[in-house]
Parts: structure tokens; sequence; C-alpha cells
């Protein structure tokens, strides 16, 4: 088994590509090894001192280290770990992990054209540099979005918020008028 790695804007990120399927739909964020009851995967990452935040999504898993750990050490580990796991071909996330997701509420037409920007033009672009954006809300004028993976800490995220997303959207949606990040990821 082979797999790839690459940088992100978040010198603390590494995105991992295992060439192939880490969740069958959807994301995954673990903050903390408390989170991953849910993802031997996220475990077993979370068993290296070192690793501070671990995301998956299809086809990646990107991993934040602990300021204090050096990625010298850290890389080879997080590449041991993940081969041995998918080598072994053990669940990411346990089959809970896909169960009893709330539906989506109704939401108002200016909701649904911001997420539907959110999910068309900026999550794939985001997607590529290891992270993930989701829409929160949109309430007088103010879109919410919540930093995920890569992008959660990430020293650009402010710029990408402020001169990429938020001036693409008050050009599509008139009714937008800033944007901000949901604080505490």
């Amino acid at each position: 088994m082979f797999i790839q790695t690459e940088a992100t804007p978040n010198p603390a990120t590494i995105k991992f590509l295992p060439g192939q399927d880490v969740l069958k739909s959807g994301t995954a964020e673990f903050k903390a090894s408390e989170e991953a009851g849910v993802s031997p995967l996220a475990q077993r990452l979370f068993a290296l001192q070192g690793v501070g935040q671990v995301f998956f999504t299809t086809d990646y898993v990107s991993v934040s280290k602990d300021d204090d750990t050096d990625w010298s050490m850290l890389k080879p580990m997080v590449l041991a770990a993940l081969m041995e796991h998918f080598s072994t071909q053990q669940p990411v996330v346990l089959d809970s992990f896909y169960e009893d997701k709330p539906e989506d509420a109704e939401e108002d037409e200016v909701s649904a054209q911001i997420r539907e920007l959110i999910d068309t033009r900026v999550r794939p672009m985001v997607a590529m540099d290891g992270g993930d954006i989701e829409f929160e809300s949109f309430e007088d004028g103010i879109v919410m979005l919540r930093m995920r993976g890569a992008c959660a800490g990430c020293p650009s995220s402010t710029a990408t918020l402020k001169s990429g997303i938020e001036n693409m959207l008050k050009h599509f949606i008139p009714e937008v008028e800033e944007v901000r990040p949901v604080e505490g990821y």
C-alpha cells in the first residue's frame, strides 16, 4: 500500500491520501481522543503522541499536530498507523456513525442559495487543501461558516473567508453583508 501526502496551507496539518475510500459519505472531525469513540482509525491516530486533530472525508485523512510536535517525527508514525489500519481492513468509523443523522430543517431560500454555493464552489476548493467548510446559518445579513480539518486554525482561513468566500457570496446573493467563522471551530 502506498499513501501519498500533501502539504496544506496550514503548517500544522498534512493531508494523507490512501488511494482507497476512507468514508462512505460525508466528513468526520475529531478534535480530541475523547471524541473518537465512533472511529477505530481516529483512536489509533490519537494514540500517537503529538496528534491534535483528525479529519476524514471520502478520499483522504488530514491530521493536525500539536504545536510542540515536529512533523519529521510524527509523519512516519501516522503513515505506519494508516497503512496498518487500511491493510487489515478495519472500519474507519463504526456503522453507528452513519445512523441517526438529523434531517436538515426546512431552510429559507437565501440560506438554500448560500448552502448551494458553498457546496458547489467553495467546498471542493477547500477540500484540495485538506479541509472543509460548512454552512451553519444566515441571519441579519451574516453568514456563519464552520471551518473544519486543515481550515480550522489555518493562518490563511480569515483571508479566505473575507477575500474569497464573502466577496463571492455578496456577488451572487445581495442579502449577504458579512461572513464570519463559527467560534471554537
